[in-house]
């Protein structure tokens, strides 16, 4: 590198490694025995730790979780058997282990020393659509600014449990960490942001999930805005400027204390989008600001709903400290994720089919954005395999049948509805729909994912297809994708 380079003020300003004392393995036996008020029994360091025996990787501590109709007791000896280095228990056990009175407080217990040994910023993110894409897209444009380590929740361990497994993997020297959180009824948000005591609380939309527990959307943007509560002093909310439920979120961030950064499309929005070009492969030439800053940055991931999604991260992003050029290269490498978005290419008679997997959750916000990106992807033929949409209680029969309306948008040549609770949808595309909205579109209605399978081989994929498969993950649409995936190539 030239003299001149090195002299270069960007270059000077690039964040190095700072030295650290934080201890190099994530606990040992002294650290979990203090954390947890328990008692250890043999010395050893642990590099992970894991509640499924099945998932336990070697040199991890092993949380025997005891539940109604489960204890992780039964499976310690296979726990071991996988490489785990010790286990928290609340009984003694031929192995080395730390013995705590209830491993499901002192999961908690562990949880909450991870939380106050390190100095990270920690970005807490809920919503009612986009919340773990949005996460794993803020861990990713942290992780790339280069300005030292940074963690997150995986999968979508985002509940009473995995919020506090989330946490206790935490590595002490992290710099960032990134959380995500879920709720079926009010309340629980509010446990789980005291857990995870965000400097930076995001909502990413409002959107009717879990309408059946909840009532309204009112109540379920009350319940997304007890995020607010667990701010740390002088934390921002990140909140959708878009939302119709605008002000109840601003005015709840208001009574924490926040600063607030509101992203999106309109005049309200501090994360403004200013123009989005699509590009050839579904994705977007993104163009953004935030007050006098101009951001120009590229959005792999397909879908009008990833636009808003990349002014979210970009608004985290910055609220936390994150560099947002770095932030621009993690949106523009993103894949989807399994069960989220995730593409993948299949073989099928006559070339390659496009195989879009949204096979993990749905509800009516949801798809009605994968709809309409179906709807945009260049294919010979568009397929929708569309599983029931849970949670929706009394507004179900309506959600369900107002599909209709997204589905025929999308130009669809063939659809397979599974699950008892499509028959509105089914309903409504039985109907002499022609005159409105074009030639009735063919369907199948089946029970389950078994036999979409065998609807999908009736039907005939080709060369050339583009096939949707999304629905709430208890409809088991996975399977459907893991059929076909088995053919990618």
């Amino acid at each position: 590198m030239s003299a001149a380079l090195k002299r270069h003020p960007a270059l000077r300003a690039w964040p190095r490694n700072v030295p650290t004392r934080a201890p190099l393995s994530l606990w040992n036996a002294a650290g979990i025995a203090t954390a947890t008020g328990g008692s250890a029994y043999g010395e050893f360091e642990v590099s992970g730790v894991e509640m499924d025996s099945r998932d336990v990787q070697r040199g991890d501590l092993f949380v025997a979780l005891k539940g109604e109709a489960m204890d992780g007791h039964r499976f310690i000896d296979a726990a071991f058997r996988n490489g785990a280095a010790a286990a928290l228990v609340d009984r003694p056990v031929d192995y080395p282990h730390v013995l705590v009175g209830d491993t499901t407080v002192a999961l908690k217990a562990l949880a909450a020393a991870a939380r106050e040994r390190v100095e990270a910023k920690i970005v807490g993110v809920t919503g009612s659509v986009g919340k773990t894409g949005v996460k794993e897209a803020i861990f990713t444009a942290l992780e790339r600014s280069g300005r030292g380590p940074a963690h997150r929740s995986v999968r979508s361990y985002n509940n009473h449990v995995g919020v506090p497994l989330s946490l206790a993997r935490m590595p002490a020297p992290s710099r960032f960490g990134v959380f995500e959180m879920g709720m079926n009824h009010a309340g629980e948000i509010a446990r789980l942001t005291d857990h995870v005591r965000p400097h930076v609380a995001v909502i990413t939309t409002i959107a009717p999930a879990h309408i059946e527990n909840l009532g309204s959307e009112e109540a379920i943007a009350d319940a997304k805005a007890e995020i607010f509560a667990g701010l740390e002093k002088g934390g921002t909310a990140v909140i959708p400027a878009d939302s119709p439920h605008f002000d109840r979120l601003r005015d709840a961030a208001i009574r924490a204390g926040a600063r607030i950064i509101a992203f999106g499309r309109g005049e309200r929005a501090d994360m403004r989008l200013l123009d989005a070009v699509p590009d050839a492969s579904g994705g977007a030439l993104v163009t953004a600001a935030m007050g006098p800053i101009r951001i120009c940055y590229c959005v792999a991931e397909p879908g009008e709903h990833w636009i808003d999604n990349s002014l979210c991260v970009m608004a985290a992003v910055h609220a936390a400290g994150g560099d947002l050029g770095a932030a621009g290269l993690a949106l523009a490498e993103m894949g989807g994720l399994k069960g989220r978005g995730a593409r993948v290419r299949v073989k099928v008679p006559g070339g390659h089919a496009l195989l879009i997997d949204e096979s993990y959750n749905a509800n009516p916000a949801s798809m009605r954005a994968t709809l309409a990106q179906l709807g945009h992807t260049p294919a010979t033929r568009r397929v929708a395999v569309l599983g029931a949409m849970k949670e929706l209680g009394d507004f179900g029969p309506s959600f369900h049948a107002q599909l209709a309306e997204p589905v025929a948008k999308a130009h669809i040549d063939f659809a397979v509805l599974v699950g008892e609770e499509m028959a509105p949808l089914a309903r409504e595309m039985g109907k002499d729909r022609s005159a409105q909205l074009g030639n009735p579109i063919p369907f199948a209605h089946c029970e389950n994912a078994g036999e979409a399978i065998a609807a999908l081989q009736e039907f005939g994929l080709a060369g050339g297809d583009a096939v949707l498969v999304k629905g709430s993950n208890s409809v088991g649409l996975a399977r459907v994708v893991d059929h076909f995936a088995a053919r990618e190539g």
